[in-house]
């Protein structure tokens, strides 16, 4: 199939993109997402804002510790180094991940956030990693948690002219350690199954993560001792936790995600002891 006709402009500056975006537009970067449901015609927006160029929305900078990725950085730069990068190599390792080299070189880290697939890795990695995301608008900036940002599948907090222009993450120190773990039928696919971790003492921050899951990522509350969990003891303690968070989830869902969580702290702890 064809997309249905729309209108096209490409703004040179953010102010004149949230301009033409009116209340019906619809931004557009990499067009990984949006450009096949244009051409199955599960979208029909009547214009459309290229806003891939827009120099507010290409930056990568570090303030305070603090990294700031614009959000038309693309997979494919994350994944080469080509931004600068505080996680201690989790964001390149997360990039080398998504589907395919053609699709990491156009699609980009704000697509995939505003696109809010429960599968896509930024989804699931932006969460585990805290981060905040800086929305503008026709009423202004404000900032939200990436977690209050996602609010359930293919839905975000974006109101109607309003863009996603950057995602910030917190100011991990030298102790920072990760771990990261997706269950797919081959590489490139989107996860049946994402499990995250991320531990800082110098932030008190352990965030255990299961996503994939139908919904926004589902982060667990941190308890004594879950970081030294392996084997089974680890897949039945993160299972239980999963199950009463999840209550309507069968075994079989269940177990394949407390096995993706407890393969991703075992990579927690390799990194530490390297």
């Amino acid at each position: 199939m064809k997309a249905a006709a729309f209108a096209y402009t490409r703004p040179a500056a953010l102010a004149d993109a949230l301009r033409a975006a009116g209340r019906d537009a619809r931004f557009v970067a990499g067009s990984q997402s949006l450009g096949p449901m244009l051409n199955l015609r599960l979208a029909e927006p009547p214009a459309l804002v290229d806003v891939r160029r827009l120099p507010e929305l290409r930056g990568a900078r570090v303030e305070g510790g603090r990294l700031h990725l614009g959000a038309a950085v693309t997979h494919a730069e994350i994944e080469d180094g080509a931004v600068p990068d505080t996680t201690h190599g989790m964001l390149p390792a997360v990039a080398r991940g998504i589907a395919y080299r053609a699709v990491r070189n156009r699609g980009t880290l704000g697509g995939s956030l505003a696109h809010a697939d429960p599968a896509a890795d930024w989804v699931n990695a932006m969460t585990v990693l805290g981060a905040r995301c800086h929305i503008a608008g026709p009423d202004g900036r404000r900032v939200l948690p990436v977690h209050e940002f996602l609010q359930g599948t293919y839905r975000t907090a974006l109101g109607p002219g309003e863009l996603l222009v950057e995602v910030e993450l917190p100011a991990f120190s030298e102790r920072m350690r990760w771990g990261y773990y997706k269950v797919a039928a081959k590489v490139g696919e989107f996860a049946s199954a994402i499990g995250a971790a991320v531990h800082d003492p110098a932030l008190a921050m352990t965030h255990l993560l299961v996503g994939a899951i139908e919904a926004r990522p589902l982060l667990l509350p941190p308890f004594a001792g879950a970081l030294e969990l392996a084997g089974d003891a680890a897949i039945e303690a993160f299972g239980a936790r999963i199950a009463a968070a999840l209550p309507q989830a069968d075994a079989v869902f269940v177990h394949q995600h407390a096995t993706a969580l407890a393969r991703a702290v075992a990579r927690l702890r390799a990194e530490g002891a390297a």
